[in-house]
Order: C-alpha cells, then sequence, then structure tokens
C-alpha cells in the first residue's frame, strides 16, 4: 500500500491558520498550536461582543438623551414616561439623534410632550 504524506495539505492548513493569526503577540502569531486557540478565542469573544454592542449603544443613547434632557429642564425617566403616555413611538436611538444635530426641534418635542 502507497503511503500518503499529505505534506500539502499540512501546509495550507498552517499558512491559512497563522495568516488568521496575523498581528497577534509573541507565540499566538507564529506557532501552530498557540495561534489556533487564539483563533477560537478571538471568536467567541467576537460573538460575545457583537451582542454586548448592542446593549453598549443603548446606554449611549440613554446618556446622550439624559444630557439633553436636563438642559430642557426634566430627566430621562421622567421624559420616557410622558412618551410612552403621549404615545410617541420615537425610540431612543432616533431621539439621541434629534437631540445631538437639532436641539431646537428636540426642545419643542420636549415641551410638547411633557
Amino acid at each position: 500500500m502507497t503511503r500518503v504524506t499529505r505534506g500539502l495539505v499540512s501546509q495550507k492548513r498552517r499558512k491559512n491558520v497563522l495568516k488568521a493569526a496575523k498581528g497577534y503577540r509573541l507565540q499566538r502569531s507564529k506557532k501552530e498550536r498557540a495561534a489556533k486557540v487564539a483563533i477560537k478565542k478571538a471568536g467567541v469573544y467576537a460573538f460575545a461582543h457583537r451582542r454586548d454592542k448592542k446593549n453598549d449603544m443603548r446606554k449611549l443613547w440613554n446618556v446622550r438623551l439624559n444630557a439633553e434632557l436636563r438642559k430642557n429642564g426634566t430627566t430621562y425617566s421622567k421624559f420616557i414616561n410622558a412618551l410612552k403616555k403621549a404615545n410617541v413611538e420615537l425610540d431612543r436611538k432616533v431621539l439621541s439623534e434629534i437631540a445631538e444635530t437639532n436641539p431646537a426641534a428636540f426642545a419643542s418635542l420636549v415641551k410638547q410632550v411633557a
């Protein structure tokens, strides 16, 4: 029976692993075994942080809204409650954009709702 060395396949796999680990520090970018572990962990972190990013953005919108609302003499929680009672269906992202780009329009919205 003939022997299959699989040299080309191993080289290709190793090249792809090290290419994916490019920019990592120390052994993680040079040695295949350490690079495989690093790539696996990087994938896990990327998966988790794609979800965290959504929470982070919502927190940022809330902070921006609260800052602009305090200039207009109210607080975030009172404003959100007033929006719900007035059946205004703007989400926090849109409200944050309005507050940031057009403070005058946002001030009129606050007066209208409150």
